[in-house]
């Protein structure tokens, strides 16, 4: 898939920290309960951490209990590619930044009592937060 941002391999490397590289570009996850995003609550906007790009509004970010930042929906569904993704002996659909195609989470059909019962789990280190007072 052709991406609208398209970097070298060497470019995310310089760009993104150790840490994001290997959430974002090499689909890895942070450890849960440790992202700095997981108990955020302010009103604002959450971008991908690699381009910017707009993916998740703070209206559907609840509480999941998952250890992860959750959201019930993204900005547009256009912000985000949806892959299958049968790794690790699971069956989960992953879930990508659809400007860059960096790696954000997955995507479960388990957010009961949500409007959309999705439950968009995502890596805090894929994500950048502006307060809606900043943006």
């Amino acid at each position: 898939m052709t991406y609208a941002v398209d970097k070298s391999d060497d470019q995310w490397r310089a760009e993104l920290s150790p840490e994001q590289y290997a959430v974002l570009r090499q689909a890895g996850t942070e450890r849960a309960w440790t992202g700095e995003l997981l108990d955020e609550s302010r009103a604002g906007l959450y971008t991908c951490a690699a381009c910017n790009a707009e993916l998740f509004q703070s209206g559907t970010k609840f509480d999941s209990h998952c250890g992860w930042p959750s959201f019930y929906e993204s900005v547009r569904p256009e912000a985000v590619e949806l892959i299958e993704d049968n790794s690790h002996g699971m069956q989960r659909t992953e879930v990508r930044c659809a400007n860059c195609g960096s790696h954000l989470g997955h995507v479960f059909p388990d957010g009961f009592g949500t409007p959309t019962g999705d439950r968009y789990c995502m890596n805090s280190l894929s994500l950048n937060f502006t307060p809606e007072d900043k943006a």
